[in-house]
């Protein structure tokens, strides 16, 4: 690393919670619609999805146009579980890694995320690891759908930091997706890809050094 971190930015989806990307796909298959994967993936998707993860689109406006889109006659109820289908849960191991991390550094949690997705991966940490204040675990805690803003644009890196006096030099930011960490870099962040065929957040943590 340049220099060692003050602070960590830590990515969600990959890094902290699993997510199986393809789950959905297989989920919307099972009622007979075959398209979604081409609609969606963590290295592109429609514009339809970065709308909904800078709050563009409402959960409303989303259900509707994943309806068009698949020319779809199904519930909202049926196009949550199939978004939902992708979101896994979180080991207590990197909630407890998180914990240690605190002790240490500021750590920072910046998501693209979206309203139907918070509510559903809430209710996961609450029901499997007790936890019912999610974003309580971190010294500051940011949903792009929130912020009006998404990774990789640099004005996001930048708003978050600003908001805990972070110096981007001084901060590592960790993301299972690539182009994420590229932005990260081009605002002037510390940065690393994790690859989970290879590791966890974990081991990376371990193989870093950051943990004593």
């Amino acid at each position: 690393m340049e220099t060692t971190p003050h602070t960590l930015l830590l990515d969600l989806g990959g890094v902290l919670i699993d997510v199986d990307y393809h789950a959905s796909a297989r989920t919307f298959a099972e009622l007979g619609f075959l398209d979604f994967d081409a609609l969606y993936g963590k290295a592109k998707q429609d514009h339809v999805f970065d709308a909904f993860e800078t709050g563009e689109l409402s959960p409303e406006a989303f259900r509707n146009r994943i309806r068009s889109l698949l020319n779809a006659s199904i519930t909202d109820e049926q196009v949550d579980t199939c978004w939902n289908a992708m979101l896994g849960t979180i080991p207590d191991e990197r909630l407890r890694l998180v914990e240690r991390l605190k002790e240490k550094y500021q750590v920072l949690l910046l998501s693209n995320t979206n309203m139907i997705h918070i509510p559903a991966f809430e209710a996961i940490v609450a029901r499997t690891n007790g936890v019912t204040d999610f974003k309580g675990l971190f010294h500051g805690a940011y949903y792009s759908c929130e912020l009006g803003m998404r990774k990789p644009d640099a004005a996001v890196f930048h708003h978050v930091l600003a908001m805990h006096d972070a110096d981007p030099s001084r901060t590592l930011f960790i993301d299972d997706s690539i182009q994420h960490v590229h932005g990260a870099r081009s605002a002037g962040l510390q940065a690393e890809h994790l690859d989970l065929a290879k590791e966890d957040v974990i081991a990376m943590t371990k193989r870093l050094g950051l943990l004593a």
